[in-house]
């Protein structure tokens, strides 16, 4: 997954690149196949605002959070993020669950067949 962070009008600190970068690994666990990530900080007076544009396959998905701390932002990105991450892969599995089914068996399927070992 690409990603990248970006801020308006103050600077970024380690420390909130880190805790970004952290909380848009954690989108993997909902959903593996995401193309990139966007995430966009930007403060104004007391408003800290965290708007997270995720792509994938046939999609994008927006988030965004409007708080008095980024960090709290940034949690309230990702976890609209994350439900609506849930959502396109149950319609995912639900549109096309033969396809998907017949993928896992492929990939589970244990490379050499019991015919030919040799006991």
């Amino acid at each position: 997954m690409l990603k990248k962070i970006s801020a308006r009008h103050f600077d970024l600190t380690d420390e909130m690149r880190e805790r970004a970068e952290s909380e848009m690994d954690g989108l993997t666990r909902y959903f593996e196949n995401i193309i990139s990530a966007d995430l966009v900080l930007d403060t104004e007076r007391h408003r800290r605002k965290a708007e997270l544009t995720v792509k994938v396959y046939n999609n994008t998905i927006t988030g965004s959070g409007d708080t008095d701390d980024i960090y709290n932002s940034i949690g309230l990105a990702v976890d609209k993020v994350k439900s609506q991450l849930k959502k396109y892969k149950g319609k995912l599995k639900h549109k096309r669950p033969e396809e998907i089914t017949e993928t896992r068996d492929a990939l589970t399927r244990p490379s050499t067949d019991v015919d030919e070992l040799d006991v």
